[in-house]
């Protein structure tokens, strides 16, 4: 039986040491939630889902509540959630009202047909599947308000986007049967255009599992990430029998040099062996192995 692991991040950008303990309580708290779903025999599936719901539901991330706003002042959020034994997956794009973006594109995963369906084609089928809507209000925090209010007074300075609301949120695990997966959800970015859909739902940018390899998640400049197809690239360069913390270094040195912008992501083997990198000035991460205790943090780990 294989050791469970659960990996999460809470975004890459310039988070502030003010904004650093609440991040922290938060990945904390999604590790725990999805390393007890992996105790009682659930699948690394469920367990990214569950983990990726807590940050969904913390305003201290950029994923659910507390997701940032488009130039029409509105939240349009992004999911993903990818089985690595049948390559299936679930995701969203653009919805709006949906809580929990990861528990909608869940369903996508089981019961559509389709791969990913977005804006309001996803919040139909939302409705269909009695997934849980609220008033478009209830998402919205002042943090999000005053980024997009700064944004404009910028005259859309990309830097405005970089700060602590850039928290997209993700998990990567693996299970005692030696299942990897992958969840990643998202706001996007301040002052983006309505319907702007980025990386976080398009397998192989924002997020990639596959048993025979491993599991990414991203966050970042989703533009950039899917040029470079960061999240595939990593797992082809594991695939290539590279190091896992290497795999994820070159993949996004690559990226910050050759289209621009930062980025960072969280990868897991299929062996249990973890990989944290980022190119922006820090990324929140947090990781259980096993029965050890969790470790967490938002500059460069020592692994």
């Amino acid at each position: 039986m294989a050791q469970p692991v659960i990996l999460v991040h809470g975004g890459a950008g310039n988070i502030s040491d003010g904004a650093v303990p609440a991040k922290l309580e938060g990945m904390k708290k999604a590790v725990q939630s999805g390393y007890e779903a992996l105790s009682k025999g659930l699948s690394s599936l469920d367990a990214v889902q569950a983990a990726v719901k807590v940050m969904e539901d913390d305003p201290a991330f950029n994923a659910g509540k507390g997701s940032v706003l488009n130039l029409d002042g509105e939240i349009e959020m992004d999911a993903i959630i990818m089985e690595g034994s049948t390559l299936k997956v679930g995701a969203v794009g653009a919805v709006k009202r949906v809580p929990n973006p990861i528990s909608l594109a869940r369903i996508v995963l089981e019961k559509s047909p389709h791969v990913l369906l977005v804006g309001e084609g996803a919040n139909r089928f939302a409705a269909e599947h009695n997934v849980a809507t609220v008033p478009a209000y209830r998402l919205v925090t002042q943090k999000a308000i005053d980024a997009l209010e700064a944004f404009l007074r910028n005259e859309g300075d990309s830097t405005t986007e970089l700060g602590d609301n850039k928290g997209t949120v993700g998990a990567v695990a693996i299970d005692s049967k030696g299942r990897v997966a992958v969840a990643t959800s998202t706001g996007g970015v301040t002052g983006k255009a309505p319907g702007r859909v980025g990386d976080t739902p398009i397998p192989g940018s924002g997020g990639y599992a596959d048993d025979k390899i491993g599991a990414v998640s991203t966050t970042g400049q989703g533009e950039s990430i899917m040029r470079a197809c960061v999240a595939h690239r990593i797992l082809m360069s594991m695939k290539g029998g590279k190091p896992t913390q290497q795999s994820t270094e070159e993949a996004l040195k690559y990226m910050t040099s050759t289209v621009g912008n930062t980025a960072g992501a969280i990868t897991l083997s299929n062996k249990g062996e973890i990989g944290i990198y980022f190119t922006s000035k820090r990324m929140g991460w947090a990781y259980k192995i096993g029965n050890n205790p969790i470790k967490a943090g938002v500059d460069m780990p020592q692994l």
